[in-house]
């Protein structure tokens, strides 16, 4: 699977391509990850990216030109690609969406910066809008990379065992939240692993796990349930 980060600060994904499952998902062949500066596209000595708002307001927005040729440019580099512009507006970031967007070949991230996108970035590229959730950060950055996080995990051959996924909460239909594990020690300040657990019995274990999921649900995403009776 193929990533295209489009982004003011590159440098910013550095570190994180270079850590963990991701890193190893990239040396294995399973992932390419491919950052962009959109001040490339800029035009000018100053190569300038953002202007001020028509009608007034607060911050700066950025520019459609360069915005509008980078992404054309980055994605005539390989098969056209799954365009996502990371906004607060966006379709909310659920397991079912990433596991969706798991199911493209490549996908092109936009970020943002500043108050935004001179709106007829939208207009033009017609982006698939996702946000991560009911709040506001700093630009597109820390989104696209929990999108790419999300997203990465269920990348086949990504994870050593394929059920790892699947049971997680919000997984392939999952309502509930996931059981609590349990590794050694058996006994640590007075706290012991259900014994359950230790049983050897595989029915059993399901059964506990089904019910402490539930248990879970219940106590803290009463959301969740309320949901499920509406449908």
């Amino acid at each position: 699977m193929r990533f295209d980060i489009l982004t003011l600060f590159p440098e910013i994904f550095f570190g994180y391509v270079g850590q963990s499952v991701l890193k190893l998902a990239i040396d294995r062949g399973l992932v390419q990850v491919h950052l962009h500066d959109i001040r490339k596209w800029a035009k000018g000595k100053h190569r300038v990216v953002d202007d001020r708002p028509y009608g007034g307001g607060p911050g700066m927005l950025l520019k459609v030109e360069p915005v509008v040729e980078a992404v054309e440019a980055v994605q005539q580099l390989a098969e056209p690609g799954h365009l996502v512009m990371l906004t607060p507006v966006g379709r909310k970031l659920t397991q079912p969406v990433v596991e969706e967007l798991a199911g493209r070949r490549r996908l092109v991230l936009l970020c943002g910066r500043y108050e935004g996108f001179d709106d007829r970035v939208r207009q033009l590229l017609q982006p698939d809008e996702i946000s991560i959730g009911d709040y506001i950060t700093g630009g597109g950055e820390v989104p696209a990379m929990v999108l790419v996080e999300t997203v990465v995990r269920l990348v086949p051959g990504v994870l050593g065992d394929l059920d790892s996924a699947k049971l997680d909460s919000f997984s392939h239909g999952n309502r509930w939240l996931e059981a609590g594990h349990f590794t050694r020690p058996r006994e640590y300040r007075g706290l012991t692993v259900p014994e359950v657990l230790l049983s050897g019995d595989h029915e059993a274990i399901a059964k506990w796990r089904g019910a402490e999921s539930k248990r879970m649900t219940e106590e803290r995403r009463q959301d969740l349930l309320d949901k499920q009776r509406a449908n």
